[in-house]
């Protein structure tokens, strides 16, 4: 018994749509490339020989400036490691031609998750083992690659928790910094209380001794006041006594 295939499923869904590194962004290329020129007026395009060439060409121009760009590439970066001219590249970006449109348009479909294709397949007959093995392979790769994404979705929220533990990391070493940066405005704010102490110890002390001088002063006055009348006293004596 034979089974006859008449059709192929591609499931491109997978496909990063924000690359991150270059194998990301060949694969969004290759699923831009493909998804593009299976499309019915694609196929349609390319069916005379003529043709065929400049539109793959242009589609595939198109397809690795995208990606590029989606990976955050400059239009001069890309337009380098694309080996067309800027001008070009802009063209496709901004969808000025046909080539680019249909392949921002492939974009669209992907980011929304509708990139599946189907690829006609006539006159192919298998057996029903082999019919029964291609199913399980099938089975296989779709557990594959729903195991794939549950571990970029994994490994996303170990970027963002390492991110966190890196963060909190820092916000520590800066406390410790703040930490140490106190004890040592601390430290100096003793120093200067100390010696503001001792200032005041000084000023009182010299008030004091002024107040002293001051005191001294005043009786030294007295003194002078108290010579002065015995002096006359004496002077006044001394007359008396020459009058005599």
């Amino acid at each position: 018994m034979s089974v006859q295939i008449d059709k192929i499923e591609i499931d491109l869904t997978h496909v990063p749509v924000r690359p991150t590194s270059r194998k990301e962004i060949q694969q969004l290329e290759t699923a831009l490339i493909i998804g593009t020129l299976y499309r019915p007026e694609v196929v349609e395009l390319i069916r005379d020989p003529l043709e065929r060439a400049t539109w793959v060409d242009s589609l595939a121009v198109a397809a690795a400036a995208l990606a590029r760009e989606k990976a955050g590439y400059t239009i001069s970066q890309i337009a380098e490691e694309v080996g067309r001219s800027e001008a070009m590249i802009r063209a496709h970006l901004q969808g000025k031609t046909k080539a680019g449109r249909l392949v921002k348009e492939t974009y669209e479909l992907l980011v929304r998750g509708q990139l599946k294709l189907v690829v006609p397949f006539t006159g192919v007959n298998l057996t029903l083992e082999e019919y029964e093995r291609l199913k399980s392979a099938e089975e296989e790769l779709r557990k594959l690659k729903e195991k794939i994404r549950e571990l970029e979705k994994e490994n996303e929220e170990l970027k963002k928790k390492l991110k966190e533990a890196v963060a909190a990391e820092e916000i520590q070493e800066r406390i410790k910094e703040f930490e140490e940066t106190l004890r040592e405005l601390e430290k100096e704010n003793s120093e200067l209380r100390k010696k503001l102490k001792e200032y005041e110890e000084k000023v009182a002390k010299a008030d004091e001794l002024e107040k002293r001088v001051s005191e001294l002063e005043s009786e030294v006055e007295k003194l002078k006041e108290e010579l002065s009348n015995k002096d006359n006293i004496i002077k006044q004596i001394k007359m008396l006594l020459g009058c005599q």
